[in-house]
């Protein structure tokens, strides 16, 4: 493989910049730009010098082959972060022989087929660069451990446990075999398909934590409900106005709820109306709001034409600080009272709902794990036939098995990396 370099840090002006090297030549090129190399895994100060000319002080570090990032050897250069330096030394290294610009996600590859990360691994390192919530980073930081890998070798140990089980009595198909080994198989069987079906049932929640929430916020005209989503972000995020149709499109505003990535809509005022530029932005507000995960209803005591709440919906009174008392919560956009026990409230609905989530965080976690409960399924059915198809069985339990296999990339994924390696920058 060719030695690869790139900055590992975001480009801009910054303290400090990370340059990284890996490849072969790593080595011989960290010497050619700074002499001696301080041991692996040990920092040391050096002067980088190219064609006689100082570029910069920098603290370089060393990972031996098999002990890196990458599982290849590497050299890193924080180096001072100024555009001018970074640039001077990324075209140092340009100058030298088999060496070459990494393509994005370049290194993350590399420690894939180096057998450093598998597939699951790698996405959870892509979630942890995009994590932008404390469930984000945590689900991240889970998977990127290599929780779904543990998971899919239990599973594999199972499945082979019960291959063997059918593989002897088809070895001895001639012979008397002294034990039914249908029990135990089946028992193996119903066991993992279980589990699986959890795992699979707990996706969406896990989806949910990546990609966000969208709470919508509904009701009649001049209720409150711009004044509430300014109240949220803190700032004037929508026009509020006291004449009565002012929100026509749907205004969002993204932000983290009890560690939730949650995004709420301020949606169009929902009434009877004979303005056409209103009912466009009243059929936007409702399609949204159908499609949300959960509706907030503020209201003044009389119900909004064409949306009824669900059963898990807030249904809250709007302008408390106008209001006396009333018989439920009741929340103010102007003064914010009532919106603190009104963020609980949704933070509980939703850590509600991602409870459920397992170790599978992505579609293609749940068909993979799908295929594999089909395959189940068909081998559990040749089991309980009992008529000496047990060479069916055994190759309904290889197909699960190649299925969980595509959960971490050792079979039947060369069609996804592009896809996967070109969300991440160029220096990971």
């Amino acid at each position: 493989m060719d030695t690869i370099y790139a900055t590992a840090t975001a480009r801009g002006r910054s303290g400090l910049a990370v340059v990284r090297i890996s490849g072969s030549a790593a080595f011989a090129a960290g010497q050619a730009l700074c002499g001696a190399l301080p041991p692996p895994r040990m920092a040391g100060l050096r002067r980088l010098t190219w064609r006689g000319e100082l570029l910069d002080e920098a603290l370089v570090l060393c990972f031996a082959e098999g002990a890196s990032f990458t599982g290849e050897a590497v050299v890193e250069l924080q180096v001072h972060g100024g555009p001018a330096v970074v640039g001077a030394v990324l075209r140092a290294l340009s100058g030298q022989p088999g060496l070459r610009l990494a393509q994005p996600g370049e290194f993350t590859r590399r420690a894939l087929e180096n057998g450093v990360l598998d597939l699951a691994q790698v996405e959870g390192l892509a979630d942890l660069i995009d994590a932008e919530t404390e469930a984000q980073r945590r689900q991240a930081v889970r998977v990127l451990s290599g929780s779904v890998g543990q998971r899919v070798e239990g599973w594999r140990r199972d499945l082979i446990r019960a291959g063997a089980l059918l593989e002897a009595t088809i070895d001895f198909a001639d012979e008397d075999v002294p034990v039914d080994v249908s029990p135990e198989v089946l028992a193996l069987i119903d066991g993992l398909m279980a589990d699986l079906g959890r795992e699979a049932a707990g996706v969406s929640a896990a989806e949910r934590i990546r990609d966000g929430f969208e709470v919508a916020i509904v009701g009649a005209p001049n209720v409150g409900k711009s004044t509430l989503l300014n109240q949220l972000a803190g700032r004037e995020a929508a026009i509020t106005s006291e004449i009565a149709g002012t929100t026509r499109d749907v205004i969002e505003v993204r932000m983290e709820i009890a560690g939730l990535p949650v995004t709420f809509l301020d949606t169009a005022g929902l009434r009877d109306t004979e303005d056409r530029l209103e009912q466009a932005g009243i059929d936007r507000a409702l399609a949204r709001a159908e499609a949300a995960d959960l509706r907030l209803f503020l209201t003044d005591g009389a119900a909004a034409p064409g949306l009824t709440p669900r059963d898990d919906d807030i249904v809250v009174f709007g302008k408390a600080d106008t209001r006396s008392s009333t018989d439920g919560l009741s929340v103010s956009g102007l003064t914010g009272e009532g919106v603190a026990e009104l963020m609980d409230r949704i933070g509980g609905i939703l850590q509600d709902r991602v409870a459920s989530a397992g170790a599978l965080v992505r579609e293609r976690h749940r068909v993979a794990v799908t295929a594999a409960l089909a395959a189940l399924a068909e081998a559990r059915a040749e089991v309980v036939r009992g008529d000496s198809r047990v060479e069916l069985a055994a190759e309904h339990l290889r197909g699960a098995g190649r299925a969980l296999d595509a959960l971490v990339g050792r079979v039947d994924v060369d069609d996804l990396l592009g896809e996967i390696f070109a969300s991440f920058c160029i220096g990971k």
